[in-house]
């Protein structure tokens, strides 16, 4: 089943002199259920692509589909709602919520998600948490924790609700290789048992060896589309 449909899509940004064209004619399809990694130089079109498909931007032309709706048709409140209840975002800049605590940035995810009752709720979020390495870490906020803790938390905040779709902008970028492998591995179980879609962009050779396909991005076109078994 097709989650992801991207046809001719271009996104430029700026005017005149000033002007760049950041995606060229992109043409895409993503089933549900794919754990795949978008790679390239810096500046190839990489976050503009995850921008686009996670809904925090519109294409300048082309059309971008996600479960059925088109994101270029919708308001910002329908995008909202686009965004809260079907995708879980990693920012390599963290976006945590500096006055809450690890714990609380995670529950606030489900929370605004409207998922389960306040009970579970926590249960949840104290679950994750320690699936990421950090129940020793709770009431500590982000000013408190190292950027591989604080990377940790936004791991936990995206996967929490159990999105259709999870977003991640070099998620292992601040984590050594055990938790790289740690928090791959629980993606992959999310993937597997919850059909969860990942789509990763990254330069980290160990992302991408866990990738099902991989996407090469150069100059805003795909350049290279591989699957592997």
């Amino acid at each position: 089943m097709s989650l992801l449909e991207m046809e001719k899509v271009e996104k430029v940004y700026g005017q005149g002199e000033t002007q760049v064209l950041a995606l060229r004619g992109v043409d895409l399809e993503i089933q549900e259920g794919e754990f795949t990694t978008v790679f390239g130089p810096s500046g190839s079109g990489k976050t503009t692509l995850l921008n686009l498909i996670g809904a925090l931007d519109k294409p300048t032309s082309g059309t971008v589909r996600l479960n059925d709706s088109s994101i270029g048709e919708m308001n910002k409140n329908q995008l909202a709602l686009l965004r809260r209840h079907n995708i879980g975002f990693i920012f390599q800049s963290y976006n945590l919520i500096p006055v809450l605590t690890a714990f609380e940035n995670v529950e606030f995810a489900l929370r605004i998600a409207e998922r389960k009752h306040t009970g579970a709720l926590r249960e949840r979020a104290l679950e994750i948490l320690e699936q990421v390495g950090l129940s020793d870490k709770l009431d500590r906020r982000p000013n408190e924790l190292s950027g591989g803790q604080k990377q940790r938390v936004a791991i936990a905040r995206a996967l929490v609700k159990e999105p259709k779709l999870v977003l991640a902008d070099e998620p292992t970028a601040n984590l050594d290789s055990q938790a790289s492998k740690e928090v791959l591995e629980l993606m992959v179980k999310m993937n597997q048992e919850l059909k969860t879609t990942f789509l990763f962009a990254t330069h980290d050779p160990m992302v991408m060896e866990y990738a099902k396909r991989l996407l090469e991005i150069r100059d805003g076109s795909i350049s290279r589309d591989e699957r592997r078994n």
